[in-house]
C-alpha cells in the first residue's frame, strides 16, 4: 500500500512525468534486465526470453493545467491538460512543479452553473502580478492535489490513473517466476493528450503482441449511466473503446490466461475514451493489441476511487500473461 500512495502522490502532468519514472525505475530495476528512457521519456524495461516480443504498457501520466497568464492582481489564468472537466476543478487544490499550491476558483460574476474552465482561476495568494510573477511563470504546470485514503477494501486518491496500472505492472514485474516471452514493461508519457508516448514505445520495441493496462469507468453507483463494469468483480478486458476494437488474437490470449489463472474478470464493451492500445495497433505493420483496465469511480478527479481485490486479481493476470508463451 506504501508503494501504491508514493507512485499515486508523485508530481507528473503529461509531459513532466520524470518525477513519476524515477520512482517506478528504483523499484524495478532489480528485476528486468535491460532498462532505457526513449526520447519521448517512456521508460521501457526489459525482461530477456527467448520467445516472442510481449509489450505490456501503463501510463504515468496525469491530468493538470498550465499558466497561460497572470492578471494585474496576481490572479492566475491557465489551460487544460489533458481531459480537465470544470466541474472538478471548482475550489480544488492544485500544486506546481516547483511547490508553489493555489486554489482553483471562478468569476465571481458569472453564475456557478456557467463556469468553464476560461471563467477559472488560481489563487495563489498573491496579491500582485510581480508578487505572483516571482513564483510562476508562462508555461508552469500544476497537478491537482488528492488526499490518500483506504476505505476498507477500497482506495481513492489522485491519480488512479493510471498510476494504480502502473503499480500492478510493476508488482507483476516482481513476481514473474517465468518468462518465456521477450517480454517488455513500458511505463508511458502523455497518454492524456493522445496516447503520444506509447506510439513511440511501440515504434522503439516492436512488438508482437500488446496489453495496455488502465482503469475504466464503472457503473456501479446510485443513478450512474449504464456501464456493465463494477467495483470488486474483477478487472475488465475490454473488448473495445474510442480507440480501438480488441485483435481477436490478442482476445483469445487473454480469455485463455484469466481462465487458467481463475481469477474473475469483466468483459467491457465501451463506447468511450481512448487507451494506449488505440496507438500501440497501429504501429508497424500493426500489432495484435488489446487493454485489461482497473474498475475505477470518479475519473479524472482529485479522488479516484478503486477496490483492492481488483487490484491483486489484475496483478495475477498479469503474471499470467507474462508467463504464459505468445503464438
Amino acid at each position: 500500500m506504501e508503494l501504491l500512495k508514493k507512485i499515486t502522490e508523485a508530481f507528473g502532468p503529461s509531459g513532466r512525468e520524470d518525477g513519476v519514472r524515477e520512482v517506478i525505475r528504483k523499484e524495478i530495476e532489480a528485476y528486468v534486465d535491460e532498462i532505457k528512457v526513449d526520447n519521448m521519456g517512456n521508460l521501457i524495461c526489459h525482461k530477456k526470453g527467448n520467445g516472442k516480443k510481449l509489450m505490456m504498457a501503463a501510463h504515468m501520466d496525469e491530468i493538470g493545467i498550465m499558466v497561460t497568464h497572470i492578471d494585474k492582481n496576481g490572479f492566475v489564468r491557465f489551460a487544460p491538460v489533458g481531459g480537465v472537466y470544470p466541474y472538478n476543478c471548482i475550489h480544488r487544490a492544485v500544486r506546481f512543479e516547483n511547490g508553489v499550491e493555489g486554489v482553483i476558483s471562478g468569476e465571481g460574476k458569472t453564475a456557478m452553473r456557467d463556469w468553464n474552465l476560461d471563467k477559472m482561476y488560481v489563487d495563489i495568494g498573491a496579491e500582485s502580478y510581480s508578487e505572483a510573477a516571482e513564483k510562476l511563470k508562462i508555461g508552469d504546470m500544476a497537478a491537482f492535489k488528492g488526499e490518500f485514503m483506504v476505505m476498507g477494501k477500497k482506495v481513492s486518491g489522485k491519480t488512479m490513473d493510471d498510476r494504480v496500472a502502473c503499480y500492478t505492472l510493476l508488482e507483476a514485474v516482481k513476481r514473474v517466476e517465468d518468462c518465456p516471452n521477450d517480454f517488455y514493461a513500458v511505463f508511458t508519457t502523455q497518454e492524456e493528450l493522445g496516447l503520444r508516448g506509447a506510439r513511440v514505445a511501440a515504434q522503439v520495441v516492436e512488438p508482437d503482441m500488446a496489453i495496455a493496462v488502465d482503469v475504466s469507468l464503472v457503473g456501479d453507483t446510485p443513478e450512474s449511466n449504464i456501464v456493465d463494469l463494477t467495483l470488486g468483480k474483477g478487472p475488465s478486458i475490454k473488448l473495445r473503446d474510442a480507440s480501438y476494437i480488441i485483435s481477436p488474437k490478442a482476445r483469445d490470449f487473454m480469455l485463455k490466461c484469466a481462465n487458467e489463472c481463475g481469477i474473475p474478470y469483466q468483459l467491457e464493451a465501451a463506447t468511450f475514451g481512448g487507451t494506449d492500445t488505440g496507438a500501440i495497433m497501429l504501429t508497424g505493420r500493426g500489432v495484435p493489441s488489446a487493454t485489461t483496465s482497473i474498475p475505477c469511480r470518479y475519473i479524472h478527479s482529485p479522488q479516484e476511487t478503486v477496490h483492492m481485490d481488483d487490484v491483486e486479481n489484475e496483478i495475477k493476470f498479469l503474471v499470467q500473461m507474462i508467463g504464459t508463451e505468445i503464438d
